[in-house]
């Protein structure tokens, strides 16, 4: 089924028509529940890998002998969505609570040292045929496969992420890789991906509030204040949900492709490519949720009426405390180092 974006509930661009100048395109990606195959663009899906290349893996040393099985964590997931939806007498059983504390606890994998490679974890592939706003990869690359490490343990904090990005062309993978290494345990179940399929829907976005003109913003701000105003003011109980530029008319929430990044967690950043300085495009978000109480208007019409939990959340990946990760790409040589930023 086919994902549809609702119209905004105003259009942005009657009300400031300088941000006709600024309109971009995003693609969202929609995820869902599903079966996919190498041949299609998804998210924790099986990848179109070659079975003579090596699996990405992580080379920095760091602990990663103790965590949750990747298997237990997927059967919890099925256990809770099936109580959950279970009528007339939602929730787990007592059976069931006993079986999802034993799936939760964490496991220690006692041959595993700090200094030994680690397989990464195939997180997404998106086809370029597929994704109008994914970015050109280099030469005539036409796949964007998305790895990273189970562990918080990387950088000089050592306890950030770790992402590998490679493009390659799929014309030439003519023998598959059908059983890639998995790590044995993960330090976060938020990195391990559920499978899901693709709805990939190219919209209209806006960039971020704080990266407009001073001006303008301070136009929208004035805007925004009154609409609250009236709100207050107002006996309507529909009026409580007010309109705002940042959670309505600019950049939607979810998995989504290209367009502009949203910086409501800091102040927006400069994202320079470290190898030429040309300034980097936005080339993939990942998101912990496709929408919530805040971005609700975002929500897909075919999705209407399901609750936030777990509907929301079809990948079951979490991002930091339920955030986002902006990962930026460079438009002049896409083999330069991607840089990203979690929001």
């Amino acid at each position: 089924m086919s994902r549809t974006t609702p119209p905004r509930p105003l259009d942005v661009e009657a009300l400031f028509p300088e941000l006709t100048a600024y309109r971009g395109t995003t693609t969202r990606l929609h995820p869902s529940p599903g079966r996919p195959d190498v041949a299609a663009s998804s998210v924790g899906g099986p990848l179109l890998w070659p079975s003579n290349e090596p699996w990405p893996v992580c080379t920095e040393p760091h602990s990663h002998a103790r965590g949750q099985r990747p298997a237990d964590i997927h059967q919890r997931r099925r256990i809770l969505a099936s109580a959950w939806r279970r009528e007339p007498n939602p929730g787990p059983t007592d059976e069931e609570r006993q079986l999802l504390k034993e799936l939760d606890r964490r496991h220690r994998v006692e041959e595993a040292t700090a200094a030994d490679p680690l397989p990464l974890i195939g997180l997404a592939q998106l086809y370029r045929r597929e994704i109008p706003d994914l970015l050109a990869g280099p030469d005539d690359c036409d796949l964007l496969q998305v790895f990273w490490c189970p562990f918080d343990a990387h950088g000089p904090s050592g306890a950030g992420m770790l992402l590998d990005l490679r493009w390659r062309r799929s014309w030439e993978v003519t023998d598959v890789l059908t059983a890639p290494p998995q790590p044995q345990v993960v330090g976060y179940e938020g990195y391990v991906p559920e499978p899901c399929v693709l709805h990939p829907e190219q919209v209209a976005t806006y960039p971020f509030a704080g990266l407009l003109p001073e001006d303008l913003r301070a136009r929208i701000d004035a805007w925004e204040e009154a609409l609250e105003e009236e709100a207050e003011e107002s006996a309507d109980e529909d009026a409580a949900a007010v309109v705002g530029y940042q959670y309505d008319l600019s950049i939607p929430p979810g998995w989504r492709v290209g367009g502009f990044a949203s910086w409501h967690a800091t102040d927006p950043a400069p994202m320079d490519c470290l190898t030429c300085a040309t300034p980097m495009h936005l080339l993939l978000t990942i998101d912990s949720s496709e929408w919530d109480g805040g971005s609700g208007s975002w929500k897909p019409v075919e999705e209407q009426g399901l609750p936030p939990h777990p509907d929301a959340s079809p990948t079951e990946v979490t991002v930091g405390r339920w955030g986002e990760l902006n990962i930026f790409a460079c438009p002049g040589n896409p083999d330069h180092p991607h840089r990203w930023s979690i929001q």
